[in-house]
């Protein structure tokens, strides 16, 4: 048997019918989810995304219908800001964010979220670039008779590209402070996320203090991208582990396609 982790910018459910498919297929017990939509009241399934020249389709209620979709699951919603969303002219708001799901088998003994970068915004989606948060979860497994520490976040986006810039290293630090809010340090930690970062970034030399790798690299994934992505620069994504993480396996999943964003999946011990 083995601990399942797995981590994916769902892309405001864009590709609601493969991304409820694969949510409940994948049978994960720790599921991390970034672009998340959630709508106190809407009056469609769908509700369209504006920015200038961007047009993006939203599922209006994807955090309770993945929830509905995992009735074995806790969870966990984490907004960084309520904006405006738009139905047949009409304003609808709605909040984006972190989600996070686990196995009601496993014991939820600490989390603790917080903004990496900027603070909550409750009347609009605010300047770019926006604010981020991360979410982390210690928990105990009492099938295998350890806890494990399982942090995700969702990194900012600069106009100025993904390269090290100081509100990134500024970034970096904030995780690792919400981090070491629950890890204790002694047991296995795992990190994960769509980072908005190239695999050169500071931000890694950071986080192996700490004593994590990441898998996508150093296991030689070349994308974290699927053919819904047509830009250059293929990484966003990330998932990094301690040395006390067995990892019995790992992918960047190719198929199937659920999201602009491959999920990263993690079976570890």
């Amino acid at each position: 048997m083995v601990l399942r982790v797995v981590s994916l910018n769902a892309w405001g459910g864009q590709l609601h019918e493969p991304l409820m498919r694969y949510v409940v297929d994948v049978d994960a017990d720790v599921l991390c989810l970034q672009e998340v939509v959630r709508t106190q009241t809407s009056p469609a399934d769908w509700l369209q995304y504006r920015d200038q020249a961007v047009e993006l389709w939203q599922r209006a209620n994807m955090f309770e219908e993945i929830g509905a979709a995992l009735p074995g699951h806790d969870a966990f919603f984490a907004p960084t800001a309520r904006g405006e969303l738009f139905h047949d002219g009409s304003i609808v708001t709605s909040e984006f964010g972190l989600a996070t799901f686990v196995r009601k088998s496993l014991a939820v003994i600490g989390q603790a979220q917080d903004f990496v970068h900027g603070t909550f915004s409750p009347d609009g989606w605010g300047p770019h670039p926006r604010p981020r948060n991360a979410h982390c979860l210690r928990l105990f497994s009492y099938e295998y008779g350890f806890s494990f520490t399982v942090a995700q976040m969702h990194g900012l986006r600069d106009i100025a590209g993904k390269g090290d810039l100081p509100v990134r290293d500024a970034q970096t630090k904030a995780l690792i402070n919400l981090i070491e809010r629950l890890w204790p340090g002694d047991e296995r930690l795992v990190v994960c996320g769509d980072f908005n970062v190239l695999p050169d970034n500071r931000m890694f030399g950071a986080l192996a203090a700490l004593g994590l790798t990441d898998l996508v690299t150093s296991r030689g994934h070349t994308d974290t991208r699927t053919s819904h992505y047509e830009k250059a620069g293929r990484f966003a994504d990330y998932m990094l582990v301690t040395p006390d993480v067995e990892v019995v396996t790992f992918d960047a999943v190719g198929e199937p396609e659920v999201s602009d964003h491959r999920a990263l999946l993690l079976e570890m011990r």
